[in-house]
């Protein structure tokens, strides 16, 4: 059996704001634990209109707390971003008031443009070329405390914590296997290294003490719909989305348009084909159909689910047909 996760951006929709976005995150988080979802995770992002998770910790704290026994977690921290100490206090916290229940993606992108990065890190003596040593800090500050042990996160030492490499390239996946981490691809937005990742990953794979062999997580955007043109119609949200991020000018999450493919430009065409070539759109059956390939070509150990759909009511309801279709699928 393979788990279904969420990942979720908090996506703040026109007309509402980041309060709205919030609360419905919450209403998600819900709605999944029913459902049977195994985590509930968050991105960081910073400097974007239409996200409302920059402050990672604070939204997982607002989650967890608001539901009893889905996991949630980071998916993920953007280590470069931060002090080590920082992220295991942080995450320490949460651990002491939901314990057992915290997972920590780290990834070594800066979630954001490089103007950001630098109000962010107000230096860039931080930066991804120290990220497998941040990382190797930051596992240290989790371990029990050692005798004369100088610097130590409180809350934080000792605590039950799952930690995930994130990434979208190669080198995530060799740092993870090396590492003897669990490795999440970012195959929602940046696809085209998949399959390579999961060999270089399972090749390069150590045993730790944290983990005795491969654990592999793939994500995939699933908008379902009880007919293959209605998600075709809650698509083009996300659709709108991407186009107006990778032409530098993000914002709100649009509503749906009807017939958005026909009105793409060939350059727009080109971006969405690239992005979203592991996504699975349409009624039942399309989304059993595609997840059952996806599922058998890449041997994931897990799956995670986002869904950036406009209209609260159809997002809830994208979810319980993908956890039909998950259901579907283990008694296949």
């Amino acid at each position: 059996m393979v788990p279904f996760s969420v990942l979720d951006l908090a996506p703040i929709a026109q007309g509402t704001d980041a309060g709205t976005a919030l609360r419905s995150t919450l209403e998600l988080a819900r709605h999944a634990e029913k459902l049977g979802f195994h985590r509930f995770w968050l991105a960081e992002h910073h400097n974007m209109p239409g996200i409302a998770s920059a402050a990672t910790a604070v939204v997982i704290a607002h989650v967890a707390g608001g539901t009893s026994k889905i996991r949630v977690g980071a998916g993920g921290i953007m280590l470069p971003n931060h002090a080590p100490l920082v992220i295991a206090e942080q995450f320490g916290t949460l651990d002491a008031l939901f314990p057992g229940r915290i997972d920590l993606g780290l990834g070594r992108a800066p979630g954001t443009d490089m103007r950001t990065t630098r109000a962010l890190r107000r230096n860039l003596a931080g930066d991804v070329d120290n990220f497998p040593e941040d990382v190797g800090e930051l596992l240290g500050y989790f371990r029990p405390v050692a005798p004369g042990q100088a610097v130590q996160a409180v809350p934080g030492a000792g605590a039950d914590i799952e930690v995930w490499l994130l990434g979208s390239s190669l080198y995530g996946a060799q740092l993870a296997g090396m590492l003897g981490l669990p490795y999440a691809f970012a195959s929602h937005f940046a696809p085209a290294a998949l399959m390579r990742a999961i060999e270089v990953y399972r090749h390069h794979f150590r045993p730790s003490e944290r983990l005795d062999r491969p654990h592999l997580m793939v994500a995939a955007n699933v908008i379902a719909a009880d007919t293959d043109a209605e998600a075709r119609r809650l698509l083009s949200s996300l659709q709108q989305m991407f186009v107006s991020l990778r032409t530098g000018r993000p914002g709100l999450l649009p509503p749906p348009i009807e017939g958005y493919d026909a009105r793409l430009a060939p350059h727009e065409r080109a971006i969405l084909d690239e992005v979203l070539s592991c996504s699975f759109i349409g009624a039942p059956d399309t989304v059993h159909a595609g997840l059952q390939g996806f599922l058998a070509r890449t041997g994931a150990d897990e799956l995670i689910i986002t869904a950036q759909i406009f209209d609260p009511a159809a997002r809830l309801r994208s979810y319980e047909i993908a956890a039909d279709v998950r259901d579907r699928l283990h008694h296949w």
